[in-house]
């Protein structure tokens, strides 16, 4: 294994690194004092940093293929990372925001060709935003198989009906498609009942009942988290994504590369913490010493390297192994990052918060909506319960007879 930078990522690591410097963290306060007015939708000046990014070339870069950049994994990972310092604003400016990235992907994967023309096209190019409904709140979603919401065919069309929450960016009024995960066939074997299908938005019956909070955030900034209802939608039938009964398979694919793509901006987020803290730390004095002089204060900065590097080896093995054996050759450590990754940054960034004392808790520092986002991510392409569970069974296998 050999993480070193190649000639393409160093030079888009060194653009991206500029981009960032010169346009993304100097416009965070411009881009909280928009999002505190523009309602759902995105604040203003995110369409001149696309063009910017788009103008640099820094764009799609999460998606390998011809309709990415064509990076690897292990070549996107110290780009994410990167973003990470400033995701609300990076991630979206670069087109590499969930929860597009990985609607992308599944277009890209298992789309068809007027699917991909339609709705992957204005989507690489930025022109609509779209979601992804899985989650919903009368089962516990943790276990896919679980899932309520019915998929029915009648004739030429699929009929949906049921309800999701916490569907990210469905309050975006630029969100024009979602992809709805339900049950077409409830007496198949478990894994084979569920599909995927397109729903536009604006289609009769659906409705997008209200924006769910997150630790007190709306994160309108993100488009939202919304809970939706369907009654008795129709759709036609060529909206079904692959094959009836695929949707569980396509949901795998489609969370493999997610759950890494949220490790990687965490480091970067974890580094940006790291920073903030030890800034705070040098520029304030109490009992007679400047609070970078406090043992404890040591010990967390101390801390939070350690984590910082050890978590960033393990996300890099992970890319290099998704790269060479594939998404199911690198299950276990994909499983082993998202355990990891979202409770060490969460920590770092508490200690973080400390630090900088009530200041710490407020909206002039990036820390708490930080720490809010970060402590979502343990529930995020499922919960650190179910990731332990199937990991501790995989261990075990090794050793039954």
């Amino acid at each position: 294994m050999n993480f070193g930078f190649d000639d393409t990522t160093a030079e888009l690591r060194a653009r991206l690194l500029t981009f960032m410097d010169e346009c993304v963290i100097p416009a965070e306060r411009a881009y909280e004092e928009q999002a505190a007015v523009s309602g759902w939708g995105p604040p203003p000046l995110i369409e001149d940093l696309k063009a910017e990014a788009r103008g640099r070339g820094l764009w799609n870069l999460f998606l390998p293929g011809e309709e990415g950049a064509g990076l690897t994994n292990l070549q996107y990972a110290p780009l994410a990372e990167i973003m990470g310092r400033s995701p609300s604003i990076a991630a979206t400016a670069t087109n590499c925001a969930a929860p597009d990235t990985g609607n992308m992907e599944v277009l890209a994967q298992f789309g068809s060709e007027w699917q991909r023309k339609e709705y992957l096209e204005p989507l690489l190019n930025g022109e609509i935003r779209s979601a992804f409904a899985m989650t919903e709140p009368d089962v516990a979603s943790s276990d896919a198989t679980n899932i309520s919401t019915s998929i029915v065919r009648d004739g030429d069309e699929y009929v949906v009906n049921g309800r999701k929450w916490f569907i990210t960016g469905a309050m975006n009024p630029n969100c024009k498609i979602l992809i709805v995960m339900g049950k077409t066939d409830p007496e198949a074997p478990s894994h084979r009942q569920q599909s995927m299908i397109l729903v536009p938005r604006g289609t009769p019956g659906l409705t997008i009942k209200r924006g769910m909070k997150v630790f007190g955030y709306d994160d309108a900034s993100h488009g939202g988290h919304a809970e939706v209802v369907f009654e008795d939608v129709r759709v036609p039938a060529d909206h079904l994504i692959g094959e009836q009964g695929g949707g569980f398979a396509i949901a795998q694919a489609r969370l493999g590369p997610g759950r890494i793509h949220h490790c990687m901006r965490l480091i970067g987020a974890a580094e940006r913490a790291v920073e903030l803290m030890c800034r705070r730390a040098l520029s304030r004095t109490a009992f007679g010493k400047t609070i970078a002089q406090q043992g404890v204060v040591q010990d967390w900065i101390a801390e939070s390297r350690v984590r910082i590097e050890q978590l960033r080896l393990l996300v890099l093995k992970t890319a290099w192994l998704m790269d060479t054996v594939g998404n199911r050759g690198a299950h276990t450590e994909i499983q082993a990052i998202k355990i990891a990754t979202p409770a060490a940054v969460e920590w770092i960034l508490d200690k973080a918060i400390q630090v900088h004392g009530a200041g710490g808790l407020s909206q002039d520092f990036p820390l708490a909506g930080a720490w809010a986002g970060v402590r979502s991510l343990r529930f995020a392409d499922g919960p650190d319960e179910v990731h332990k569970r199937s990991l501790a069974y995989r261990e075990l296998k090794k050793y039954m007879d």
